[in-house]
């Protein structure tokens, strides 16, 4: 079956973008990761292991694409530059990503980053990610804030989403179906004892926790059950303590989400190979972004390409 379009897959993680866009007939015809374990369980589930450093890879040697996408690191601009633009954001990914446009001019462009993109550096950052991309000749450009718990997943996770096009278009971003969640919908049974806080972490956990309430920062753990309606955002440093999603397990003591329901919090299918470390699929799942999110813009976002 031919492809309807063709798109590449940058600072892919464990590619969340890629499944939807696939999904909807997309061929990725390159795709960039730089971490090492991200690459084993990409090439795991779409059996190529991604490229490596972007800023080795030379934009000659990536092929004619319709779109690009990307979740890339929030990063200052260097304000030597008065223009605010292309120039301005070398050293940057972000830079990585206008050199490929500059050099491709694919048609379209999603990029995702986190929910403080639009205030960082006072909104430099993100005046600056904008101007570029006008510069560059995307007419058509669009932001918008979404949360995964507004698309079927229960995780309260709002992210920041960038959608470009070289022409004018009347692009709108998809309405949320504000579908009821609850946790329980993503717990596993049979949990092994090793995923249960010792005594030990428990206790210390919740001395923590009051010694912070009384000094008024923070909260320490989050504690969840099967009938809460969705839990805090899994972040990539889920593998320390995992204290930002704690399940309740009644008389014993709480315990961390398996990588298994990390998967499911973050709406990747079933089948989804996970081959690392429960420590390394945290990060992953923790980096990664909420896949029906996606799935909902890329629907949108195909009708124009």
């Amino acid at each position: 079956m031919s492809s309807k379009f063709k798109f590449i897959d940058l600072f892919a993680g464990i590619g969340g973008i890629r499944i939807p866009f696939e999904e909807l007939g997309g061929k990725c015809v390159f795709s960039s990761e730089w971490d090492k374990f991200s690459q084993q369980t990409y090439e795991a589930n779409f059996k190529e292991i991604p490229h490596g450093d972007i800023t080795k890879i030379d934009v000659k040697d990536i092929p004619k694409h319709d779109l690009l996408v990307g979740g890339f690191p929030c990063q200052a601009f260097s304000q030597a530059g008065l223009k605010k633009g292309f120039k301005d954001t070398r050293g940057t990914m972000f830079f990585e990503i206008a050199r490929i446009l500059k050099h491709h001019k694919p048609r379209g462009i999603l990029l995702e980053n986190v929910k403080g993109l639009r205030g960082h550096d006072n909104g430099k950052t993100f005046k600056t990610i904008i101007s570029t991309l006008n510069e560059l000749g995307y007419q058509t450009l669009e932001s918008t804030v979404l949360n995964a718990k507004n698309f079927g997943l229960p995780q309260n996770r709002e992210r920041i989403f960038i959608v470009g096009y070289l022409d004018y278009l009347n692009f709108k971003f998809p309405e949320p179906p504000m579908v009821k969640t609850k946790v329980g919908n993503i717990l596993d049974k049979g949990i092994p004892d090793k995923y249960t806080l010792s005594d030990k972490m428990w206790k210390s956990a919740k001395i923590r926790k009051k010694r912070n309430r009384k000094k008024g920062n923070g909260f320490g753990f989050s504690l969840f059950d099967k009938d809460s309606s969705y839990t805090s955002t899994i972040s990539a440093r889920y593998y320390k303590d995992g204290a930002e999603i704690w399940i309740d397990q009644g008389k014993k003591n709480p315990r961390r989400i398996t990588p298994n329901e990390a998967r499911k919090l973050q709406g990747f299918p079933e089948g989804f190979i996970i081959p690392v470390s429960d420590a390394q699929a945290y990060k992953q799942f923790g980096n990664a972004v909420p896949v029906p999110l996606i799935r909902a813009i890329a629907k949108k976002m195909v009708k124009h390409l």
